[in-house]
């Protein structure tokens, strides 16, 4: 099967690449947002194949999967012909309403689109009105090579533009963490804050390998595929009881959550403490991350999805 979608969450497209079809990617010059391609990362999976945007509607492929509101509402247009805009259609929904947490109408409205949430708590959120649903748990793959020795005696938290994205993401909460807990804020535009700047994907798991802990500050989004990578990593997590994170995580157990902050800080200094507690805790957040968010189950689920598409299309 030969499939279009766009490069819109790198570290999800990375994942998807492992489901065995091809992954057509648009690019335009100068590679904006939404035609990154590859991205020029050599790691990444070898069906993931780029096409100039303006060949699009000239190239054979069987199904389109839309990740963002401008690949549906703009994209399509642009690029597809009238034809394979009546190919089998999915959208793939990474995150909650922004707009309103339990009303908001999802901008697909379409029976014959199928509309595809990476957690159970998307879809409670979001109204989909009459679009048909389905949900695929994230699945991570991470470096078999990389083993948590958890030496360095501080807690990392891995995100993106966390400057600019507020409290929905938890800067507040960050900074006030890390006056009384010490912590490395990793990923880009972390410099803003005094942080470590952006860690290449191939060397970020053996990098997040030597922290004792792992924190996630973020109020509300999607469950975060770091804090996944985490676990799978044996590296314990800390986060607020929050969205999807509360099903991911056994409080105690495979991780600690909460939405006092204050506990949550004593449960860091009780892992900086104690190096064998934080094993044990990280040992488990790995057994549990196996069993629901292992990539071959993930693959699995989206090659079933994916499976009744029909061979249609254009020729090149």
């Amino acid at each position: 099967m030969r499939i279009l979608t766009w490069h819109v969450h790198g570290s999800y497209l990375y994942n998807l690449a492992h489901v065995p079809c091809q992954w057509l990617l648009p690019v335009r010059p100068g590679r904006p947002e939404g035609y990154g391609g590859r991205a020029s990362r050599e790691d990444w999976p070898g069906q993931l194949i780029e096409i100039d945007a303006k060949e699009v509607r000239h190239t054979r492929f069987d199904g389109i999967l839309f990740q963002s509101r401008r690949n549906w509402e703009v994209d399509q247009y642009e690029l597809l012909s009238a034809a394979q805009r009546r190919l089998p259609r999915f959208y793939l929904e990474h995150d909650p309403p922004r707009e309103h947490p339990t009303d908001t109408r999802h901008p697909v409205d379409d029976p014959g689109v199928v509309l595809v949430h990476v957690t159970p708590f998307n879809a409670l959120m979001w109204d989909s009105g009459r679009t048909p649903t389905r949900i695929i748990d994230h699945g991570v793959a991470v470096p078999p090579e990389s083993v948590y020795s958890g030496e360095l005696e501080r807690g990392l938290v891995v995100l993106n533009g966390l400057a600019h994205r507020g409290r929905r993401l938890g800067a507040d909460i960050f900074e006030r963490v890390r006056r009384v807990v010490p912590l490395d804020l990793v990923g880009m535009g972390s410099e803003e804050l005094g942080g470590l700047g952006e860690i290449d994907h191939r060397a970020l798991a053996a990098f997040a390998c030597r922290y004792r802990f792992f924190f996630h500050p973020v109020r509300y989004t999607s469950l975060g595929l770091a804090v996944i990578e985490a676990m799978l990593l044996a590296l314990p997590v800390v986060a607020l009881a929050t969205t999807e994170l509360v099903t991911a995580i056994e409080n105690g157990r495979t991780g600690y959550l909460d939405t006092d902050i204050d506990r949550l800080i004593v449960a860091m200094r009780r892992l900086l403490a104690d190096p064998e507690e934080a094993r044990r805790v990280g040992a488990a957040g790995r057994e549990a991350a196996l069993a629901r968010f292992g990539i071959e189950r993930f693959v699995a689920d989206w090659q079933h999805l994916l499976a009744p598409t029909p061979l249609s299309g254009q020729r090149k």
